[in-house]
């Protein structure tokens, strides 16, 4: 096994992890799953022995390598490293881990700044998608200070939007891979959804919930017929959802939906896929704020919407609230969608296996 790689060690988002350059991890997948596992301390509930934080979300991979596609400055692939499992899953994008892509390119000298701001485009290799991030950059480095802030994180960072465009499908290859606004699984009025990540939607009433828990209820012993319900309908819907088997996947993701309660457009809870998400992924919420424009879906009969063609839906979450803006063309479908982020660099080194 590789003994160890340089590393900058960032928080993206509402979660954190380790990128790296492709040049710098084994070429061999197995050995580079073996790597990663042993530098996260996985798989151990704890992950004592390694630098996650016995979270998802801070147990994160990020592989960046320059480009050949044209227009595209660099390639990034995102690996969940899971925690209490020997997996190393590549199933989905991580749009929070995505915010981060642009200040890592620069600093690995990957893309040179051009002025104040510069414009990072980014091919995200596991959907076959791209992505645009814009990222400070006076006096030719890259800015991490500002005044920007997102829920989830602690203080103010220099603002990191992040552009989405074609993501319908990405996983899935269609953004409702049945053709269906609603199926009805284990009981329960889902959307099987994928604008960007494979999400099946559905009324936190439904099953037992209100859609307003905290992490913690959520994850508590009374919650543990509520998850395994869940669960039963994430085994199933994987198939349907052309992802197959997905019992060792962290897709598609669980999203319990409910109105809003403090000024949103719609209250939503998520499993990643078994542990309840402190907040909201980026993609995660995208998709979420798109099934609440698929008429007849359960998130379209509890959300509260805004009128015109550019929407700013507000996604409230445990721990506070995430803003999409979606751009929808004549045909009512979502052409773009844009978020803000921030990020920032915690450590640059050498990590052991």
């Amino acid at each position: 096994m590789q003994a160890s790689a340089p590393v900058i060690w960032m928080r993206g988002g509402t979660s954190k992890g380790a990128y790296f350059l492709a040049d710098d991890l084994p070429t061999d997948r197995a050995e580079r799953d073996a790597f990663l596992l042993r530098i996260m301390g996985s798989p151990d509930p704890r992950q004592i022995d390694g630098m996650g934080a016995a979270d998802p979300l801070t147990s994160k991979v990020a592989i960046v390598s320059p480009s050949v596609r044209a227009g595209i400055d660099v390639d990034y692939l995102f690996l969940q490293v899971f925690v209490d499992q020997a997996i190393v899953s590549d199933q989905q994008n991580c749009g929070n881990i995505l915010a981060g892509i642009g200040p890592f390119a620069i600093e690995r000298g990957l893309i040179a700044p051009t002025g104040n701001r510069t414009r990072v485009a980014i091919y995200m290799d596991n959907s076959g998608q791209t992505a645009i991030a814009t990222v400070e950059t006076p006096d030719g480095a890259v800015n991490y200070a500002g005044d920007a802030r997102i829920d989830g994180v602690p203080g103010t960072h220099a603002p990191i939007p992040l552009e989405f465009r074609d993501t319908a499908g990405s996983s899935c290859g269609a953004l409702l891979p049945t053709g269906n606004p609603v199926d009805t699984i284990e009981g329960v009025a889902c959307t099987l959804i994928d604008n960007g990540m494979p999400c099946a939607v559905f009324r936190a009433s439904d099953v037992g919930a209100t859609g307003h828990e905290t992490r913690e209820e959520l994850e508590s012993e009374a919650y543990a017929p509520i998850r395994a319900r869940i669960e039963a309908i994430r085994l199933a819907a994987g198939p349907m959802m052309k992802l197959g088997d997905v019992a060792d996947a962290s897709v598609p993701k669980m999203t319990l939906v409910a109105p809003p309660r403090d000024g949103g457009a719609i209250s939503v809870r998520v499993f990643i896929p078994h542990r309840a998400h402190a907040s909201i992924g980026v993609l995660g919420a995208v998709t979420a704020a798109t099934a609440c424009l698929i008429d007849g879906s359960p998130a379209a009969g509890v959300a509260i919407l805004p009128e015109g063609k550019r929407k700013t839906i507000s996604i409230e979450h445990p721990s506070g609230e995430m803003s999409c803006i979606l751009e929808v063309g004549d045909s009512g479908d979502v052409v773009s969608a844009a978020l803000l982020r921030t990020a920032r660099k915690l450590m640059t080194g050498e990590v052991y296996a």
